[in-house]
């Protein structure tokens, strides 16, 4: 495995789920969609992911007051580096009912350029919930099922160097059918049934290894996504709000994360930043919850609904701290905090610009590492619930490695 502490190897990695920025599922059918793709050592070609994985990812969110949707996740990543010979890849990643994969081949474009070509789709991928100051409005959420097929390149700029630079660009399709669910009220319209197609292009320093609390990481990104919806128009009651025809993206992440060697001691800060042209709902930053396998780019802020605050431009920054708690460091102790400072997804407005977080997280993990668990306390200082601000969850979150079980 080429992720010994001693010698760290900082990944990228493009992780695709439902609309195509930043945004958090809310229904516990709905799985993280996982697209391997990583330069992690001087040997690797551009993308390809050299880590044999056979990982179950699991979280639930429970929120103490308020009524919110179920927020959970259930996952399989499969990975394959070599998979039929060395010049291919697979990587699957399975929910009960959603299913993600990408069959990658090395050298396509030259020696340091990979091609990716995925499909992904299933139930329940593209549900709506319509959060607004605190309240969950199921008379204006509903279902939404689909999917579609990419074609990615994957170009790694610097050979040899001990942290990569990678340039990604993605051209995708895919089609969104949305059903009406039996709390819609018959003036509520639903939004056209809508192919989709879209286009990114990233550049990634470093990145971060899809695990449950990695201990090294180091990142420098940013992005650009287009999306063309083709059959825009209003929906909602009588019309009150807009599918745009077109709508651009751009975010950037800075991180690190970084654990001592001998002490054990774990530090993490990161910020977070994103802008969009032509917003609407569906192409919103959705922020809140304590998920950090929920996207390629969790937007974490810690006791609210999971993507409870809905953005079209915001700047998120966040740190936490974590230290074993007996000899055989099996048990952590953790504290975080996160702040966002948001321009509100219009409709969907707060009284304040800035939200705040903190948590207290307490980890095992056992001497073979073949599982984890976290348990997590958070505490939203500023979430709207019944007339008052702040508002507590519990969050359980695990990870099995079954090549160590």
């Amino acid at each position: 495995m080429p992720w010994r502490r001693r010698a760290p190897i900082l990944v990228d990695y493009a992780v695709r789920h439902g609309a195509a920025v930043p945004s958090a599922r809310a229904r516990i059918v709905v799985a993280l969609a996982l697209l391997g793709a990583a330069a992690l050592s001087t040997s690797a070609l551009a993308q390809i992911d050299p880590a044999r994985r056979d990982l179950v990812e699991f979280g639930y969110d429970q929120p103490l007051e308020g009524h919110a949707p179920v927020s959970a996740y259930l996952f399989y990543d499969f990975s394959r580096p070599q998979f039929g010979d060395a010049e291919h890849a697979l990587r699957l990643t399975v929910s009960p009912v959603y299913l993600d994969g990408e069959w990658d081949i090395r050298g396509v474009f030259g020696p340091n350029t990979d091609v990716g070509i995925g499909v992904n789709g299933g139930g329940f991928a593209f549900d709506y919930d319509e959060l607004r100051a605190g309240r969950w409005l199921r008379d204006q959420s509903f279902t939404g099922h689909g999917g579609g097929a990419d074609v990615s390149v994957y170009h790694l700029f610097n050979p040899g160097a001990r942290i990569p630079l990678n340039g990604i660009l993605r051209g995708a399709f895919r089609y969104v059918a949305y059903l009406r669910d039996n709390h819609n009220p018959s003036d509520f319209a639903l939004p056209p049934n809508q192919p989709i197609a879209s286009v990114r292009a990233g550049l990634r320093f470093g990145g971060v290894e899809p695990v449950l609390r990695p201990d090294l990481a180091a990142e420098v990104s940013g992005w650009y996504e287009g999306q063309v919806r083709f059959d825009p128009g209003t929906y909602g009651f009588a019309g009150d709000r807009n599918v745009q025809s077109t709508v651009h993206l751009f975010w950037a992440r800075a991180l690190l994360i970084y654990t001592m060697p001998k002490s054990r001691q774990r530090l993490s800060l990161h910020v977070i930043g994103g802008t969009s042209v032509h917003p609407d709902r569906f192409s919103a930053y959705r922020i809140g919850g304590t998920f950090t396998l929920a996207s390629e780019f969790p937007l974490v802020l810690p006791g609210y609904y999971e993507g409870e605050l809905s953005a079209r431009k915001f700047v998120l920054v966040g740190a936490a701290y974590a230290i074993p708690l007996d000899a055989g460091q099996h048990w952590q102790l953790g504290f975080g905090a996160s702040s966002a400072r948001i321009a509100y997804t219009p409709g969907l407005e707060q009284p304040r610009a800035w939200n705040s977080g903190a948590s207290a997280e307490l980890d095992y993990a056992p001497t073979a590492k073949s599982w984890k668990a976290s348990l997590v306390y958070g505490h939203a200082l500023d979430a709207v619930r019944s007339g008052h601000r702040g508002a507590d969850s519990v969050s359980v979150l695990m990870q099995f490695d079954l090549e160590k079980m």
